[in-house]
């Protein structure tokens, strides 16, 4: 299991992640963090936007499934439950159980999965080490507490780094 903290690729926003884009590398199961990457911490339900995505990526033949830290699950089921799609609590990130767990469920395997997330200590370093396509995003309502903004702060070089490496991996 490889140990980085790279993503593959930096995207502003979860609406910049498309279907092509996820077609062309292969992707058939996009599992997602939840808070701060699709949707700020304090929200209770997804908004219009998240669902149209959601619905998107569906019609599309993409599955998406969210796979959460969270320890308390009731945020986390509401929310999936409004938007219908599962979820795969308790994962334990950057373990890669509860992505591996995802994909079991989902009966997917690595070269046709990708993760979404916004943290590189957790969400990168998980996908990383699981073999999956780390996509990584801006998070939304950004760095609120002074340790998120410390957290953040820290991020920019492998960000830097990923841009370096300009890898144009959608073809």
């Amino acid at each position: 299991m490889p140990f980085s903290l790279i993503p593959q690729r930096l995207f502003a926003c979860y609406q910049e992640i498309t279907p092509e884009l996820l077609r062309r590398a292969g992707v058939t199961l996009l599992l997602s963090d939840l808070d701060f990457t699709l949707a700020p911490k304090s929200v209770r339900r997804p908004d219009p936007a998240l669902r149209a995505w959601i619905k998107t990526m569906e019609e599309a033949g993409i599955q998406v499934m969210i796979v959460s830290n969270n320890r308390s699950g009731s945020r986390v089921m509401e929310f999936c439950g409004d938007l219908g799609i599962p979820y795969q609590g308790r994962a334990g990130k950057p373990s890669t159980k509860g992505l591996r767990a995802a994909m079991a469920r989902a009966g997917a395997d690595r070269a046709q999965t990708a993760m979404l997330g916004d943290k590189l200590l957790t969400d990168m370093l998980a996908a990383n080490r699981a073999g999956v396509l780390a996509l990584m995003v801006e998070p939304l309502g950004g760095a609120v507490t002074v340790w998120q903004k410390v957290l953040h702060g820290l991020q920019r070089p492998f960000k830097a780094a990923c841009r370096r490496r300009n890898q144009n991996i959608f073809g």
